[in-house]
């Protein structure tokens, strides 16, 4: 209930401000039904159309908050801009930042600039949280170290192999990450007919305990099946870039995240990375960065060295496929439409729930002999592989083809740069489920609207994780 007749005002957040200028450019909407979609004036919608080129901005720098509902700008503005100036002069110099260094340093070019200013605690928290600012000291110890020398002049000494450079590290403390290109509603034997694809960035520890949220990154910038879902309670972290691919942007933004989670729990872990993912800019604090030197061209036998095992990709892919089948298999088993037709119609938010349940479902032990085969840990490297059983209906060889069909069509994790595609809505039908049983449609339909509910209320990760249980189960019945 309103008191004193007063409209609770409703403040969108820059997330939702995008979605507004993507729905406003791809529709034919009003600007009134848009408002009323979002449930706000129709001012404030028009406020959004003319400041698109800042809020543009903002959301592809990568350092803006995105939940941020209000955007207010410092009162001392030309301290802050250079402040972060010499942030970033000093942290390229290779300088240790702490907090009193900060402060005392704002007092300095406060005095410079001839303005009376005292900076205090709080005044610093904020600066950095609007300027996304972390920082630590550069101790040694975290200093990145490459397997084998990065050039050839003269005799040099013979390079530490990964066991010596993480002796010091217990498996639970050992991050291995790599990427994944994912042909994400593409079926067996119809490849070229789908071919939106999906970059996922997977991160796991040694003993398989700890598996990172995946990072999955696509074209577009808000997708139309994101309205109303609060992305940040996802069960994965979506991003894009213009073609697609992990940019050095969004893996630093990532990998700082990482590293203030690892300093949250005062904890020093090591991460084996691609020798491409080389940045001098990256410093963490927390983590130990190892990279793996490029692989020769003709040099294909055997593991390769922890960079996330290709098995561990090769069980991840086979659980997302299968899981891809199965609810096309449900859905044509109670509908008229092909099995062609229903993947066309898997949204990019499907993809990231089916990512987060494959993901979830592969086993520590795999990981831990993983690393172990791979030399990162002390892990029992010679037990045998699972073998995934083929989904009904297909030879394990068809199976095989289908999980590695992005390896086959030689499909990289940089996409080209084609034409974004558009996300047909689901036409919600108003039937009434009330005075007959329900059908397995009904079902199917009702665990589209339950998902769709947690989306849209924050519902916690392990939320997401019973329901991908319950869904998986219903889908098993339907095809029965």
């Amino acid at each position: 209930m309103e008191l004193n007749g007063k409209k609770k005002l409703h403040a969108l957040s820059l997330a939702e401000k995008i979605q507004v200028l993507e729905m406003l450019d791809e529709s034919k909407m009003s600007q009134s039904e848009v408002a009323r979609r979002f449930q706000v004036s129709q001012p404030q919608i028009s406020r959004i159309c003319k400041n698109k080129e800042k809020l543009l901005a903002d959301w592809c720098s990568g350092t803006a908050n995105r939940e941020r509902k209000r955007k207010r700008e410092s009162k001392y503005s030309s301290i802050d801009e250079a402040l972060l100036c010499w942030f970033h002069i000093a942290r390229s110099k290779m300088r240790d930042i702490t907090g009193p260094m900060l402060l005392q340093k704002a007092k300095e070019l406060a005095d410079i600039m001839g303005q009376e200013f005292v900076p205090s605690i709080g005044w610093l928290v904020r600066w950095k949280r609007r300027n996304n600012v972390c920082f630590g000291q550069r101790h040694s110890a975290r200093a990145v170290h490459a397997l084998e020398p990065l050039c050839d002049k003269g005799p040099a000494p013979a390079p530490l192999g990964l066991p010596q450079l993480l002796k010091d590290f217990a498996p639970e403390n050992i991050f291995s990450c790599g990427e994944v290109a994912l042909l994400y509603k593409a079926m067996p034997g119809r490849e070229r007919d789908g071919r939106e694809r999906l970059c996922v960035a997977l991160c796991v520890n040694g003993s398989g305990t700890e598996k990172r949220k995946p990072l999955v990154v696509g074209r577009q910038l808000a997708p139309r099946c994101f309205f109303g879902v609060n992305t940040e309670a996802l069960p994965v972290l979506y991003r894009s870039s213009t073609d697609g691919r992990l940019t050095p942007e969004l893996f630093s933004e990532w990998l700082m995240d990482f590293d203030r989670e690892m300093g949250r729990q005062c904890r020093s872990v090591a991460l084996v990375l691609n020798a491409e993912r080389r940045c001098p800019d990256l410093e963490p604090a927390n983590i130990r960065l190892l990279f793996l030197p490029p692989r020769p061209h003709h040099h294909h036998d055997g593991p390769s060295p922890c960079l996330l095992h290709p098995d561990i990709v090769r069980d991840f892919k086979s659980r997302y496929k299968r899981r891809l089948l199965g609810k096309v298999s449900s859905i044509s088993s109670e509908t008229d439409s092909s099995p062609t037709s229903i993947a066309a119609a898997i949204t990019v938010l499907d993809a990231l729930h089916m990512v987060a349940a494959a993901w979830d479902k592969v086993q520590p032990s795999l990981v831990e002999q993983c690393f172990g085969k791979a030399g990162c840990s002390q892990g029992k490297g010679s037990l045998g592989l699972p073998s995934h059983a083929p989904p009904r209906g297909m030879s394990q060889e068809e199976f095989r083809r289908f999980v590695d069909m992005e390896i086959e069509l030689a499909c990289p994790t940089a996409l080209p740069p084609t034409g974004a595609y558009k996300e047909e809505e689901e036409e919600e039908e108003g039937e009434d489920l009330f005075g007959s049983l329900p059908t397995k449609a009904d079902a199917l339909k009702a665990l589209g609207i339950l998902r769709r509910w947690f989306e849209c209320n924050g519902s916690t990760e392990g939320v997401f994780r019973q329901f991908y249980s319950c869904e998986e189960e219903v889908e098993r019945l339907c095809c029965q």
